[in-house]
């Protein structure tokens, strides 16, 4: 079988071995709950609890503000101690709901829609259990399924790449449960009528493909096809490209060419929605790296500290170095532990050493070699792009694409200068993006 794949991209060491064969593990929390209300692109959701009330496990306790918004949902059952900014995996604080767990996790009764179309029962429940995109933009999902012509829609596109490096939650998801992956991607075609499923899974997973192509052998919409293994294979546009050959920009959005792009979790969460009636209040969540003792993957409530997730893989053997929220490529850099999961982290990785900053202090001249150039899959001039940041120079760095960067940092990752390059290039597209936003 072919490997579908795009120009560009680069192979740092996966690091999947260290917890890819660990069954998941669910972890019940000990501590307080803290739940922001913003876990999502749009605005932040609405407190309708208030201190004192009692919470059960399912129920609404942060309400969608607007169209592009995401409720929020109790894990557990307790009481609200709080709402007060908290502290999350970036280092900002925002207006969070705080729930004292009873340990008793008592159910709140099961999601119930008036619609009577069945394309409007599957929206309606997928906007009441507030999924969004689990990959970590946290895009609103029922926004993303409700595209100004769903008939032009013609590719739904499932990604199970999982490309960036240490983490193998999608994995497990996709070795443990491939049938209910399945049935998510059945119910979201039956939105678009005119929309084929593709399920792109990297060819490191051999075995996921079998299970898939499997369950997935009945449905004559449904595809499950082989992915290069290269990041940043799951990009958007790179996979796009690999499986339809449709190229997309920054001012564009994948409905643009006909596509819809959704993360393997959050067509998982589709079908729980819609089948068992249930919102989002769990995610799977790897916790690996060299400096943890048990690398392993786990099933997480929303909300749950992340030192106690730390502590159920056993902890550290050392001090880790480096802490990131998500994967080494694009996760985020933690300062501390004590931040809730929400719907968009996929990972804590445990670094002993911080290879990037003893990169950094190497760091030499750009020796116009040309490998960022290579390597970015945006196909433009990382190089150029980051001197014309640091100058603060909005002209050139406009005419020389700079707004096309995906911020994947391929370009860091394989510069033998050692220039930081994707952090000076996307620093300086966030201050693009605000002037231009302060201008509308």
């Amino acid at each position: 079988m072919a490997k579908l794949t795009f120009l560009g991209g680069v192979h740092p060491r996966d690091g999947k071995e260290l917890s890819k064969d660990a069954q998941v593990i669910e972890v019940l929390p000990q501590g307080d709950l803290v739940y922001p209300l913003s876990q999502h692109i749009g605005a932040p959701a609405n407190p309708i609890v208030k201190k004192g009330d009692r919470v059960l496990v399912g129920q609404l306790i942060g309400e969608a503000e607007g169209f592009v918004s995401a409720n929020i949902h109790a894990s557990v059952s307790g009481t609200v101690k709080a709402i007060e900014p908290r502290t999350v995996a970036n280092g900002s604080k925002i207006m969070s709901v705080i729930v004292e767990n009873d340990g008793l996790y008592e159910e709140a009764p099961l999601l119930e829609t008036t619609e009577t179309e069945e394309k409007e029962q599957i929206l309606d429940l997928i906007r009441q259990a507030g999924i969004v995109g689990m990959g970590g933009a946290g895009f609103p999902t029922h926004v993303k399924l409700a595209p100004k012509d769903a008939s032009a829609i013609e590719y739904i596109i499932v990604n199970g790449a999982e490309c960036e490096p240490y983490l193998t939650s999608d994995y497990r998801r996709m070795l443990d449960t491939p049938e209910l992956i399945v049935e998510g991607l059945e119910l979201v075609l039956k939105l678009f009528i005119n929309a084929k499923g593709i399920i792109a899974v990297e060819d490191n997973k051999k075995d996921c493909i079998k299970k898939l192509t499997a369950a997935a052998a009945e449905n004559s919409r449904i595809e499950v096809v082989t992915v290069k293994t290269k990041y940043p294979q799951g990009g958007e546009r790179a996979l796009i490209f690999a499986t339809t050959g449709r190229k997309i920009n920054s001012d564009m959005l994948p409905s643009d060419v006909g596509c819809i792009v959704n993360n393997l979790d959050t067509i998982y969460e589709i079908r729980r929605a819609v089948v068992e009636r249930k919102p989002l209040i769990s995610r799977l969540v790897t916790v690996t790296g060299d400096a943890v003792v048990n690398p392993a993957n786990f099933l997480v409530r929303l909300g749950t500290n992340h030192q106690e997730v730390a502590e159920a893989a056993g902890g550290f053997h050392c001090e880790p170095e480096k802490i990131i929220s998500g994967g080494p490529m694009m996760g985020v850099a933690m300062y501390t532990l004590d931040v809730p999961v929400t719907k968009g982290s996929s990972a804590i990785l445990a670094m002993k050493e911080d290879e990037v900053a003893k990169a950094q202090q190497q760091e030499t001249n750009c020796i116009n070699c040309g490998r960022c150039v290579s390597g970015c899959p945006g196909r433009v001039i990382p190089s150029r792009l980051a001197d014309f940041a640091k100058q603060r120079n909005r002209e050139m760095f406009e005419k020389y694409q700079g707004m096309e960067c995906c911020e994947c940092g391929c370009c860091s990752y394989i510069c033998p200068a050692k220039r930081n390059l994707t952090q000076a290039i996307k620093t300086y597209r966030r201050e693009i993006l605000a002037l231009r936003k302060m201008k509308k």
